[in-house]
């Protein structure tokens, strides 16, 4: 057995849900396949657990009373911030789940959960937090068709890219979450003179606001509780190169002084040490925030605005791309297949459509997700509607009604919320977030029969 899959085999994991019956569910699972698995139903529980031991990857609910999910999120990359956490969700809290990911979550898991899907999730996790060493260029990502596209918004984003690259020029990427910020750095870095030094990105959004300094500039052994050896900062890890300031809006006040310090003067300083070191990187910086009503309440600060707006690039939401939908589909599916070991070929007609009306809140990230997932589920050589989740084709009108996005057959969705549900009414409509009246209505509309399985 290679050191890389004994380390996978031993990670520790913990499982923080109140519901009991999937919790066991999914630690039976997880240990079947090596894996030394602790969990909690009580989020109260899990919060003194976190302080007393270091998980590799936890998987936590979003919803749980007392607790919220968003809140473990924050407990734990404060103390651990190498530890990967999966969150846990309906797709009807797709948005939550991709707010949980600017948070510091590695990724979220749709419910009800896959074990094919589980596992691999795991793994991807266990990956990236072997991989995440300061200063060491990855070269697993392939920056191939990923945002260039076909339509108008991505030929004008590369032609961005394309001439600022060469410049020595700051750089602000402005874009909705998911929207493929870090990909956009690293082409700006590959097209670059500094492509052949260290790409270093930091999630400005994950650093506890305690251990920012450090991590950005270093220590020395004993200058504070903790800081057992020496640690080389990430502006020192990536001289000669780029450093990708990821969320930089997240960045608190404090450090936006010293980091304007650092942008001006060129040198960093460990903390607890006099020495002083000359740094020569190129700062490109990303957001999804609104930096100029930031400024304008006192949250960031003008100087520092300037300094890394240089050069402002636009990244348009995936709803502004229409023309590349399919386009970045495709690529996906490529993906997955190389990635699961299969071949499926494409998208039936009816996903299609149903892909290019849905409104994509994650953009790239939850189409790269979604498609994954429909994937692993697909059993002959095309993604179905039987492999998507239900709310990407369905909504509540403003009467709270449920209704379709066009050309969508509103009688299959029912029928397959029915099957999920085993025929059993009420949660039947549970799943497609309308009441049971509304639901009654609909199945004498279109006269549905199916045989009684409760209420």
């Amino acid at each position: 057995m290679k050191w890389h899959e004994f380390s996978f085999y031993m990670a520790k994991i913990l499982i923080i849900d109140d519901d009991i019956t999937f919790g066991l569910m999914l630690k039976k699972l997880l240990e079947k396949h090596g894996y030394t698995v602790t969990n909690v139903i009580s989020p109260v529980e899990a919060k003194r657990i976190i302080e007393k031991n270091q998980y590799d990857v936890v998987f936590t609910d979003l919803r749980m009373p007392d607790v919220s999910g968003m809140e473990l999120i924050r407990q734990i990359k404060s103390k651990t911030p190498e530890t990967q956490i999966i969150m846990m969700t309906g797709y009807a809290d797709i948005s939550t789940a991709i707010e949980s990911i600017k948070k510091g979550a590695f990724n979220y898991l749709p419910k009800p959960v896959n074990p094919a899907e589980v596992l691999n999730i795991v793994k991807e996790a266990l990956n990236q937090k072997n991989e995440k060493v300061p200063g060491k260029q990855q070269s697993s990502w392939d920056l191939s068709g990923y945002l260039e596209g076909t339509g108008k918004p991505s030929q004008k984003l590369k032609e961005l890219i394309e001439l600022v690259s060469p410049s020595p020029m700051s750089v602000l990427i402005v874009g909705e979450s998911g929207t493929g910020k870090e990909f956009a750095a690293r082409f700006i870095h590959e097209k670059s003179k500094r492509s052949k030094k260290p790409f270093v990105a930091v999630d400005c959004g994950a650093i506890p606001s305690e251990l920012v300094a450090s991590e950005f500039f270093g220590h020395v052994k004993g200058s504070f509780t903790g800081a057992v050896s020496d640690k080389t900062g990430y502006f020192e890890a990536a001289n000669g190169g780029t450093i990708f300031l990821d969320e930089v809006g997240n960045l608190p006040y404090n450090t936006q002084i010293q980091l304007l310090r650092v942008l001006q003067e060129r040198i960093v300083k460990p903390v607890g040490s006099n020495r002083e070191i000359p740094i020569d990187v190129r700062i490109v910086a990303a957001t999804n925030e609104d930096l100029l009503r930031a400024q304008e309440i006192g949250d960031f600060r003008d100087d520092l605005f300037h300094r890394l707006n240089e050069f402002q690039i636009n990244i348009p939401p995936l709803r502004e791309r229409k023309s590349d939908i399919m386009y970045f589909a495709n690529h996906f599916l490529r993906e997955a297949n190389q990635y699961l070991d299969k071949s499926v070929h494409g998208f039936d007609n009816e996903v299609e459509q149903i892909f290019l009306n849905y409104s994509w809140p994650g953009n790239l990230r939850e189409m790269k997700n979604m498609v994954k997932r429909a994937t692993l589920l697909s059993k002959g050589k095309t993604i179905t509607i039987k492999e998507i989740p239900v709310e990407l084709y369905t909504r509540k009108s403003d009467e709270d009604e449920f209704v379709l996005h066009d050309r969508i057959n509103e009688n299959e969705a029912i029928m397959k919320a029915l099957e999920a549900a085993d025929f059993n009414k009420s949660k039947a409509a549970r799943l497609l977030k309308i009441d049971r009246k509304t639901l009654y209505n609909k199945l004498k509309l279109y006269d549905i029969n199916f045989p009684e399985k409760g209420n």
